[in-house]
């Protein structure tokens, strides 16, 4: 049994002051809004309703953190971030989130590795390519989970995930002083109503948070508050 199935519901944030303290490892789910994040939470923790899916896009508005449990032991965080690309909230609202989810991602040392979900039968969008490029200089890992795969073909699946993976490569490329030669930067096909690629998925998260060597953050960057800020419209589940 995985590890994630332990999952509970621990804190929400609204305030740096409030993240939880402590050499506990962090995995940070991130993605465009109504890409399926809470979905892809809940199907690898094995629970219907740990992560809220909504059909409204935009619905996580704080820093929701997840604790993983053998028996009454923590063991390290799923986190679960605000989609990107929405912001049909008042402007206050939205800065404050988007400082929130910014300073999260540049500051918080416990934080090893980012699970970015994105639709596979949109691709990578530019949105989706700005959170990679921005988050690649700290050093840290990033695994693509292409979401609602179930949706495509076997060949549609076969040349998304090709095209993603060979777009990912040329950002890596492109982004100058690229810390970590070595840094995993990787893709796979995803559906949490099908249950596609969850074995894959669950190594790669447990191996972050329980085996794999820490890597601190390489360098301050540039806040992502315009990513967030950008504008999306509703999509079908």
């Amino acid at each position: 049994m995985s590890k994630l199935f332990q999952a509970r519901f621990f804190t929400t944030v609204n305030n740096l002051d409030c993240l939880p303290q402590g050499p506990l490892r962090e995995v940070a789910f991130a993605g465009r809004s109504n890409a399926g994040k809470s979905s892809a939470i809940n199907v690898l923790c094995n629970q219907k309703r740990l992560a809220f899916a909504s059909k409204t896009p935009g619905r996580t508005q704080h820093i929701n953190y997840f604790g993983l449990f053998a028996k009454e032991d923590l063991l390290g965080y799923l986190v679960d971030l605000p989609g990107y690309g929405y912001a049909a909230v008042n402007h206050e609202t939205r800065y404050h989130w988007n400082s929130l989810v910014s300073d999260y991602l540049q500051q918080r040392n416990a934080l090893v590795g980012m699970i970015l979900i994105i639709d596979s039968r949109r691709g990578m969008t530019d949105l989706d390519e700005q959170m990679i490029q921005w988050f690649v200089p700290t050093g840290k890992p990033i695994h693509l989970l292409l979401s609602k795969c179930d949706k495509l073909n076997k060949s549609e699946c076969r040349h998304t995930l090709e095209a993603v993976e060979k777009r990912l490569a040329e950002l890596a490329d492109s982004v100058a002083n690229f810390p970590a030669p070595n840094q995993q930067l990787s893709a796979q096909l995803f559906s949490s109503t099908k249950r596609v690629g969850l074995e894959e998925a669950d190594k790669i998260i447990i191996n972050w948070l329980f085996d794999a060597p820490t890597q601190r953050n390489a360098s301050a960057q540039p806040n992502v508050l315009t990513l967030l800020n950008a504008p999306t419209q509703t999509e079908e589940n």
